[in-house]
């Protein structure tokens, strides 16, 4: 199960994520004791943790996670990928990156006086990151509410309460089923407490629910079909030995090593010399696990993130232009209506590019879902319509109801996130000589 930590910066989702790691014998007591004497030298005592996730010099020294980190832990019944998206606003697309591979979202909420509304108000990434994970195929939602040892709070069950009351209907609105699919925790990610083992007892006694370990392990993986013809997006690549190697996330269908694939929108055909889940080695993989592939035929530079690794037999469509049912969320301001013509940034499983959208075919009700006959001409926040989107070069692609990780985008303009969308029908084959036509 992949799992993606999101939320506002400085909520503790790195710290979260180094505690699971050493919770779970992942990392051991001396590199701990190293990180607090680190993070010590930087008069920042209580980022230690963190140091586990953020790795590299600027994330440590800002205390702000840039890249996407990525480690791996296992309880009794599962095995988990933990990506650890950056909370800051500058570093969305990092986060989309990270949230697109993801099957679980963890939002951390940090519970501290203040900190709370910070994130959750307008241009909070609390809100911005709640949405992009359900665009983005996350359909669980573990709501931690962190810091609650926090000297403001003190594991005050009316903190708890009063985050759950106002969340709950934002999360609603981003399509959850609060009852079904969210789940509200109260933890300390730096102490690590109600983590791995439940609360002690009288810490909070008004608690008496699970610990997250519990909670992750109670989930139902995805569904995905292994029948279905292979599809890979990659996320990125790099050399080893002289030999490409891609990752990514199966999201459809087997790979075994030997296998014959496409490589899209290229058309190149590739073969599969190995197959690497974390450390391992092994034969074949599942839908759902991210690996790394070892392939032949293809050198380093025909391959980047965006692109799509498919079977040979089913390739995956390359499209200039689509239509999409589009929900537009909130407009900018000085930009409040939303007409043919818009421009935005296209955000789609591990692939991003410009966009234009030209045509409204027509609004539907919010409520029915049923189109309204009148015709369209403008969309105001919260509108949903059938839309033309024009794209500025090539991309792979597919509808909604047949692939859904790679059917769901989100477009972005100045840094905000303004609609989310389904694709109905992928349109417009690039023509030969275009990049990614034969």
């Amino acid at each position: 199960m992949n799992l993606v930590f999101i939320g506002h910066v400085d909520a503790g989702k790195s710290t979260i994520g180094g505690q699971i790691l050493f919770l779970t014998g992942s990392v051991d007591e001396r590199l701990i004791q190293k990180y607090e004497r680190e993070a010590k030298e930087k008069n920042r005592d209580s980022w230690y943790m963190a140091y586990i996730m953020d790795t590299n010099e600027e994330e440590r020294a800002k205390g702000k996670t840039v890249e996407v980190g990525r480690a791996h832990f296992e309880t009794a019944k599962k095995r988990y990928t933990i990506l650890d998206a950056p909370g800051h606003k500058n570093y969305v697309p990092n986060m989309i990156a990270g949230a697109a591979q993801a099957d679980v979202g963890v939002l951390v909420i940090s519970s501290r006086k203040g900190e709370f509304e910070t994130g959750f108000e307008r241009g909070g990434q609390t809100r911005e990151h709640a949405q992009l994970a359900k665009t983005l195929g996350v359909s669980k939602l573990v709501v931690v509410v962190n810091k609650m040892d926090d000297p403001s709070v003190l594991w005050a069950q009316a903190r708890f309460e009063e985050v759950e009351t106002k969340l709950s209907p934002f999360l609603k609105q981003c399509g959850y089923n609060v009852k079904r699919d969210v789940t509200f925790l109260p933890i300390s990610g730096l102490m690590g407490h109600g983590m791995k083992d439940r609360l002690p007892e009288g810490m909070a006694p008004w608690y008496s629910g699970p610990a997250l370990f519990e909670c992750l392990d109670a989930l139902e993986p995805q569904d995905r079909s292994p029948d279905a013809p292979f599809r890979m997006p990659l996320i990125d690549k790099y050399k080893e030995d002289g030999k490409v190697i891609v990752m990514g996330k199966t999201e459809a269908g087997m790979v075994r090593r030997g296998d014959s694939l496409l490589v899209m929108p290229n058309r190149t055909l590739v073969k599969v010399s190995g197959i690497f889940r974390d450390a391992d080695e092994i034969a074949a993989a599942r839908p759902g696990e991210n690996i790394r592939l070892r392939l032949t035929g293809v050198e380093e530079e025909e391959v980047s993130a965006g692109f799509v690794l498919c079977s040979a037999l089913h390739p995956v469509p390359v499209v200039v232009e689509f239509d999409a049912l589009l929900s537009v969320l909130e407009l900018l301001e000085h930009k409040s209506i939303f007409t043919a013509g818009y421009k935005a940034v296209l955000h789609i499983h591990t692939a991003t590019e410009e966009c234009e959208v030209t045509m409204l075919h027509y609004q539907l009700d919010p409520k029915t879902k049923l189109p309204i006959k009148k015709k369209c001409l403008f969309l105001k926040s919260g509108s949903i319509a059938l839309v033309r989107i024009q794209l500025a070069g090539t991309l792979c692609l597919e509808r909604f109801k047949d692939y859904p990780q790679l059917g769901r985008f989100t477009l972005r303009d100045e840094g905000r996130t303004i609609a989310i969308g389904k694709v109905e029908k992928p349109r417009g084959q690039p023509k030969v000589g275009e990049a990614g036509a034969k």
